[in-house]
């Protein structure tokens, strides 16, 4: 067993080159190659010859890209669902102020730079879900639910910063601190 698992870690650039080519993006191929690793190490007592290794660990690295493949599309799935429940209806009313208060740009800079990243482009550059997602590298469904949980995590920290002036959503700012 243990020249068998030996034989196939020799041969480590060959199988990321085999999984890089059907998934293609560098980090993904590792991790899976480590996942098959790690189902192979687990099943290796199975193998009934040393000579039919390859050829089972070809099978477990294309079950793997499958499961992957089959993971990325019920997130996918899962994402999209949730974007009509994210993005407000297209022909809504916007009731915020044109400019927003300055406590914004100051909470802005305190929460994690990915959430800020996306509201300052979505929010208030005015950009798309679709083209924020595109440069991201991110799906539509990904970059809503960011920009959701970007604005849950600003609104905290203006409730933090700001107080009860955060409670009527910064309009007519009272506390100072913009």
């Amino acid at each position: 067993m243990q020249e068998v698992i030996s034989d196939l870690t020799q041969q480590r650039s060959r199988f990321l080159a085999f999984v890089e080519r059907r998934v293609h993006d560098h980090a993904t191929a590792e991790d899976i190659l480590q996942g098959a690793y790690i189902r192979a190490v687990s099943q290796a007592a199975s193998l009934q010859s040393n000579d039919s290794a390859n050829a089972w660990f070809f099978r477990i690295l294309r079950n793997a890209v499958i499961d992957h493949y089959r993971h990325h599309a019920v997130e996918e799935r899962t994402f999209e669902s949730w974007t009509p429940e994210i993005d407000p209806p297209a022909n809504s009313v916007d009731l915020a102020p044109a400019t927003p208060c300055g406590c914004v740009h100051g909470a802005l800079d305190k929460i994690q730079p990915t959430y800020s990243e996306v509201l300052r482009e979505v929010d208030l550059a005015e950009t798309s879900l679709d083209s924020f997602a595109q440069r991201s590298g991110i799906t539509t469904g990904n970059a809503a639910v960011r920009a959701h949980r970007a604005r849950r995590a600003l609104h905290k920290q203006l409730l933090h910063t700001c107080g009860v002036c955060a409670q009527a959503g910064c309009q007519d700012c009272s506390c100072h601190h913009g």
